[in-house]
């Protein structure tokens, strides 16, 4: 025989339906026993392996969970292969969907039945994305970021607190002429840290000049760039900068070393999510930590509770954050 043993080549050899086949082999008792025996004897004289997904399929689950990540942002790469672990260790295959995700290109891979749930990392505020997994009834879980109406469950840092942490930071070093590399206010991290940030400046009587703040995206042009306007002479530069994340952060370290401005000396630093590369020498950003891996595991509790069935209002799993102090916040 050549090419793949399938169902059906062990059921012509044992002299039953494909079905009966199917039912033999996950153990079912009402198969007798030399039926069994029959059609195990046929799979080992084939060499037949039973396929774990057309297995899962029958059973109503494929075991498969996928992950709907925008390669623009610079932490799907740190979260994909956290999450592959943890449904390894749970018996799930991580399936990657790249794109943006609010594009309807994504619904028919979604959507088509090939997975039990999802976990959507990088939505917007407004993206429709997630109404629709919900009206399908597709488990769906946000990581990282939320959606306006809370009706799905997400895990999620306290970026809020992490955004006064940063300001505080900066506050206690001394600063007072401080500007801002926001992130885009359509998303959770962006407006919460934006608003985290803002309100501690307030508090100490601090007012945010707003020829210091710049908008983007969360990555290194942002921070690269933004520098580069900033000390251009137009108008009186800051002495501290809150970088939205780390990554924005780099982008501003980088620029201010080749402009010749010390850090701290001339410019204080601040970045946000406290990523591997953040502690390295080289670099020893002040930041704030996220607990990606605790984000990561509510977020597969909560969906795999989604997936066995539970019912109900959506979630909202807040982790704590903390200022991690290092070298480019001053003294």
């Amino acid at each position: 025989m050549t090419g793949r043993v399938t169902s059906f080549d062990v059921a012509e050899a044992a002299g039953v339906s494909q079905s009966t086949v199917s039912r033999a082999l996950r153990g079912e008792p009402s198969i007798g026993t030399e039926t069994v025996a029959r059609i195990v004897a046929a799979a080992a004289a084939l060499d037949y392996v039973p396929s774990d997904r057309a297995r899962d399929l029958s059973r109503g689950t494929t075991k498969r969970i996928a992950m709907v990540v925008d390669l623009e942002n610079p932490l799907w790469s740190l979260l994909v292969g956290r999450l592959h672990d943890l449904l390894a260790d749970l018996s799930y295959h991580l399936t990657l969907i790249a794109g943006h995700p609010d594009s309807e290109v994504l619904d028919p891979a979604l959507l088509g039945g090939g997975i039990d749930g999802v976990i959507l990392s990088t939505v917007a505020l407004d993206s429709t994305l997630p109404a629709i997994l919900q009206r399908r009834s597709v488990p769906t879980v946000l990581l990282q970021r939320y959606t306006e109406g809370g009706e799905l469950d997400s895990s999620v840092a306290d970026d809020r607190a992490g955004g006064a942490a940063s300001a505080q930071i900066l506050l206690d070093a001394g600063h007072r002429r401080i500007g801002a590399l926001l992130g885009p206010r359509n998303t959770s991290t962006g407006r919460d840290r934006e608003a985290g940030f803002r309100e501690c400046l307030a508090d100490a009587g601090i007012e945010l000049d707003e020829a210091l703040v710049r908008m983007g995206s969360f990555d290194f042009s942002h921070g690269y760039e933004s520098v580069s306007g900033l000390f251009s002479g137009e108008t009186e530069s800051p002495t501290a900068l809150f970088c939205s994340n780390d990554s924005i952060a780099f982008g501003a370290l980088n620029r201010a070393c080749e402009l010749g401005i010390a850090v701290p000396g001339d410019l204080a630093i601040v970045g946000f999510d406290d990523l591997e590369q953040a502690s390295w020498a080289t670099l020893s950003l002040s930041t704030v930590h996220v607990p990606f891996d605790d984000m990561l595991h509510s977020a597969v509790t909560m969906l795999m509770e989604r997936i066995a069935g539970r019912t109900g209002l959506g979630r909202r799993v807040i982790h704590p954050v903390y200022p991690v102090l290092r070298s480019t916040h001053g003294d």
